[in-house]
């Protein structure tokens, strides 16, 4: 089943986000939605609070970024990516390392917006899978940006909290028009100020 988008300006978006235990109910369909939800919106990532679920539940599926045009080289940070579709729950990113890079990053909350962000190029991340397998695994290059946006997500940050004063003053008018529904996201979505009405 698709599920409306939760729109910037909504306050699950700013929450920490809770841990689940092995049995929470319906988290094998929750998690089928998530993906139905993310490929309905073209997205490569997807967070539980942005479908209102405030717990710790996000998952991945990068393979877009290892798509390679007729003509072009393949990108060296997009290496491992075809294929690579992951659900993390309960995550905790144990380590950020090497030199911070800039991205233009977008986010389903925030449809038409792409700022650059800075983050690092590998993480350490431990995490359980779908069927409850506890992991640690090592990422670099799209593989953690992505992960590490989505990892924001259930920590209550959004990527519009990372970019300098200046530019969040620039992006404000958007941001709020966001929240009001005044936005053309080809996806359906839920806005904080719209009681009724929510595409």
């Amino acid at each position: 089943m698709i599920l409306p988008i939760v729109a910037y300006g909504s306050p699950i978006l700013k929450k920490e986000a809770e841990e689940i235990e092995q049995n929470h109910e319906g988290l094998a369909q929750l998690i089928e939605n998530m993906f139905e939800t993310m490929y309905e919106a073209s997205g490569v990532g997807l967070a539980a609070p942005q479908i209102n679920q405030s717990i710790r539940v996000f998952i991945v599926d990068a393979s877009p970024f290892a798509e390679v045009e007729e003509g072009e080289e393949p990108d060296p940070m997009a290496a491992g990516l075809d294929g690579f579709k992951k659900v993390f729950i309960n995550p905790i990113i144990e380590e950020e390392s090497g030199e911070e890079w800039a991205f233009a990053e977008g986010c389903l909350s925030i449809p038409k917006i792409r700022e650059e962000v800075m983050r690092k190029p590998k993480i350490k991340i431990s995490y359980y899978d779908q069927d409850w397998n506890y992991l640690e695994e090592e990422y670099e290059g799209y593989a953690a940006r992505i992960i590490q946006h989505e990892y924001d997500h259930v920590d209550g940050i959004l990527f519009t909290d990372h970019l300098s004063p200046l530019k969040k003053r620039m992006l404000k008018k958007k941001l709020i028009n966001i929240s009001k529904g005044e936005v053309d996201a080809p996806y359906r979505m839920k806005f904080p100020q719209i009681k009724k009405g929510n595409r």
